[in-house]
């Protein structure tokens, strides 16, 4: 591979540009490094290439600029407030009115469609206001079951149908990064994009060479506009601190931080295409087969266009065509619990944002793994911590369980064990299907009162590692209702055993063949009787539903 510049197009001696060399069909070497597709396009050398080199300065320029860009600030950019504030006063108004009953001539006539008006409302804002916002709702899009239906449902159609960049964009930046003219580099480009999200969208083209690609493309203002916005919300954080209860929990500051942290990477592909690289070598180190990461092109990266291998499959919410094809979408679910498991506790890498649009299954049942704008990595001290949270919840050890959350950083360093354990009632774990709607309600003000005395936060990994695990959640719920959850739990947890039990002893200093493994706290935490020796996710999501339902009437009534 060459080590030619990223920002640099291949030239001939005369400066002419020149068709990429790259064999198609070759053997697949890099095969051996990294969980790639068997009919390779072109063929990555693992000593890396230009973007390669590069990105771990980039990396750690962007995390030089958060405080920057997230300091409190005297005033923020004021065009941009007036403009974020009437986005969403102009979308929150009418359906305020309305559901205050001024407008007389329409008003709600559930509290479902009062939820779905706010949701449609906030979702046609956000895609005005950009990038950023956009960003936001697809995070919150991944939380079903944290968030209402409707305001999922509505903040889905911001993954992949946000409204599209004009072509002649589209053309200029391409031209621009890549340094020569479409043509020169692509024997054809789809005007029309494939889908289009909050920071890019993606186009299908051919290589003049011949490999069928697809090509991602930044939108031309959103580096600036996300730097704007985050200034925007920096300067509101403060003022919101004690004033909604949920963000009072979040610490807002901290929250604007923690989004900082996640969106200013995905603004220079180069990284992105390098985190390709280091996730596809970490399933391939752990043998983890059943997943596919498309090969970043070796010269075609930029920090604005990145082509790469183009894969095709199953959209993950069609359950039928998976069924039709032969495909065991169980076996879709284990496999991609375990890989993510084991690339956060085992190497410390894991990719930070699983959705729908983020991944599809192949007809042979491999799940290939799209978008890595946001991939989290662990440093040692808190992949360790991860890994003796995840020990104390499946030996029932509630100090090693809180102590661990001390060391990721959700709980302050001084932190008294003992008193969390006894202020939030972990030893004395309830039912919640036995509580009424205002038994919910005043538990969950008491719990999060309790985590707000203790200075708690949420951690950029551990917020990346709850999110996955709320998608691979939904997920459960789609591709593989009837599977047993607790009997999984001691599959993952025998399969760790097995695969990792000699490192994990050494790193942990226990004997793994004296553990014992007691999943109380696991059958707490779903909120069930210790009693209980089975739970299928359609068990557990009709409690959930039933939790909802009380909660929900006793705060209409």
């Amino acid at each position: 591979m060459s080590n030619r510049p990223h920002d640099e197009t291949p030239s001939d001696a005369n400066g002419q540009t020149s068709e990429v060399s790259v064999t198609p069909h070759a053997p697949a070497a890099d095969l051996a490094f990294g969980a790639f597709s068997d009919q390779p396009p072109w063929i990555l050398d693992p000593a890396g290439s230009a973007w390669t080199e590069v990105a771990i300065d980039l990396r750690s320029a962007a995390q030089r600029e958060v405080p920057t860009l997230t300091k409190r600030r005297v005033l923020p950019p004021l065009r941009r407030l007036v403009v974020v504030v009437y986005r969403l006063g102009r979308a929150i108004a009418p359906w305020y009115l309305r559901r205050r009953g001024v407008l007389w001539f329409s008003t709600f006539d559930t509290p479902e469609e009062s939820r779905a008006d706010l949701s449609r409302r906030l979702r046609m804002a956000i895609e005005k206001l950009g990038a950023t916002y956009i960003k936001l709702a697809q995070i919150i899009s991944s939380g079903e079951g944290l968030f209402p239906e409707e305001l999922v449902g509505e903040f889905k159609k911001c993954r992949d149908q946000v409204p599209a960049e004009t072509f002649a964009d589209v053309l200029r930046t391409v031209e621009r990064d890549l340094g020569a003219r479409l043509s020169d580099v692509f024997a054809t480009f789809d005007t029309t994009p494939l889908a289009a999200a909050s920071i890019a969208q993606v186009h299908r083209a051919t290589l003049r060479t011949g490999e069928d690609v697809v090509v991602k493309v930044q939108r031309p203002t959103v580096s600036d506009r996300v730097r704007e916005d985050l200034k925007v919300m920096s300067w509101i954080a403060p003022l919101m601190i004690g004033r909604i209860p949920v963000a009072a929990l979040a610490n807002p500051p901290a929250l604007v931080e923690l989004f900082a942290e996640t969106i200013v990477e995905e603004l220079d592909f180069r990284m992105e295409a390098a985190n390709m690289v280091d996730v596809a070598t970490m399933l391939r180190e752990l043998d983890q087969n059943g997943y596919v990461v498309p090969r970043p092109h070796p010269e075609l990266v930029t920090k604005r266009v990145l082509v790469m291998e183009r894969l095709e499959g199953f959209n993950f919410d069609d359950v039928a065509g998976m069924h039709n094809a032969g495909i065991d979408t169980e076996a879709v679910i284990r496999t991609g619990m375990i890989a993510f498991m084991e690339g956060a506790l085992i190497r410390g890498v894991f990719h930070g944002d699983l959705h729908g649009g983020n991944l599809f299954v192949m007809a042979d049942g491999r799940t290939a793994l799209l978008d890595y704008g946001i991939v989290g990595r662990l440093s040692d001290v808190r992949r360790l911590a991860f890994l003796k949270l995840m020990l104390a919840a499946t030996t029932n050890d509630l100090r090693g369980q809180v102590a661990a959350l001390r060391d990721l950083g959700a709980l302050p360093l001084d932190t008294v064990i003992d008193d969390v354990i006894i202020d939030l009632r972990l030893a004395e774990p309830i039912d919640p299907t036995t509580l009424s709607g205002e038994e919910l309600v005043k538990e969950v003000q008491r719990v999060v009162k309790s985590l707000l005395a203790y200075g708690a936060k949420l951690p950029k990994e551990l917020m990346l590692y709850v999110k996955n695990m709320v998608f691979l959640d939904g997920a459960i719920a789609r591709l593989a209702p009837d599977l047993d959850l607790l009997a999984e739990v001691a599959n993952i947890t025998l399969v760790f055993t097995q695969r990792h039990g000699e490192r994990l002893g050494k790193e942990l200093g226990i004997d793994p063949t004296a553990v014992e493994f007691n999943f109380d706290s696991v059958k707490a935490s779903l909120g069930v009787d210790v009693a209980t020796n089975s739970l299928t996710y359609r068990e557990l999501q009709k409690r959930r539903e039933l939790i909802q339902k009380r909660m929900r009437d006793y705060v209409v009534s």
